[in-house]
């Protein structure tokens, strides 16, 4: 939970997705996925939802209307808790990340913060786009290094947030983005024990199993709405 000058998860998603420099999402990504659920895990690790086995479906049950005290995430738990049917986390992945100007949105959050800035260029001498040039490095700096610690070193006990931001990094192909794509295919058996929550305590394993489905979607769903499309 943001507390002080910390970020929420979709805030750290946004700062690794963006250019420093050209405030612009790198290219290659799925960026938007990796955003909606880290949302979905906020409210999670929050208490605010769970995934209940109804039949053969998984659905998202709220079980907490408290807000969080955040815009999108408590907007999100809005919308949740005042669906006409539950849905699965699948379902949620795909809503949140189809919301208007959601990059805007989380990128607003950050310029608040003073983290970035909200500018406009042009493409082409032609067409204007909104960019988000970064002011302050330090809440960033100190974001990789924690990746870079969890990732790179021996480190046997990860927090479980850290794990969960690996997880949707990883899958929406935003560490590639951070790191040398060398280096972390050498360290491709420690991310996978990480995602799989092997390395933290056992008082979060739990919470870091129940993220699982929220992860996977983030990197499966695109892949199902490509095969979709194309056919």
């Amino acid at each position: 939970m943001a507390i002080g000058d910390s970020l929420f998860l979709h805030e750290e998603i946004m700062l690794l997705a963006l250019r420093d420099e050209e405030g612009t999402v790198a290219s290659g990504t799925m960026y938007q996925y990796a955003i909606s659920g880290a949302i979905l895990a906020e409210l999670l690790l929050h208490n605010r939802i769970i995934i209940e086995q109804v039949k053969r479906k998984k659905l998202v049950h709220v079980v907490r209307t408290t807000p969080l005290g955040d815009p999108l995430i408590d907007e999100c738990l809005e919308k949740i808790t005042n669906a006409k049917r539950r849905s699965s986390l699948q379902a949620w992945v795909s809503r949140i990340a189809q919301i208007k100007k959601l990059k805007h949105r989380v990128a607003d959050l950050l310029c608040q913060r003073g983290i970035l800035r909200a500018d406009e260029d042009k493409i082409l001498l032609i067409f204007t786009r909104k960019i988000f040039p970064e002011i302050n490095p330090e809440p960033e700096t100190k974001l990789i290094e924690r990746l870079r610690e969890a990732i790179f070193s021996d480190s046997k006990n990860i927090d479980p947030r850290t794990v969960v931001l690996i997880s949707l990094a990883h899958n929406a192909g935003l560490l590639k983005v951070v790191f040398d794509k060398k280096s972390l295919k050498k360290h491709k058996e420690r991310i996978e024990m990480i995602i799989k929550g092997e390395l933290v305590g056992k008082a979060a394993q739990e919470a870091i199993q129940a993220m699982q489905a929220a992860v996977m979607v983030t990197c499966i769903l695109p892949a199902i709405t490509a095969t979709t499309v194309s056919r």
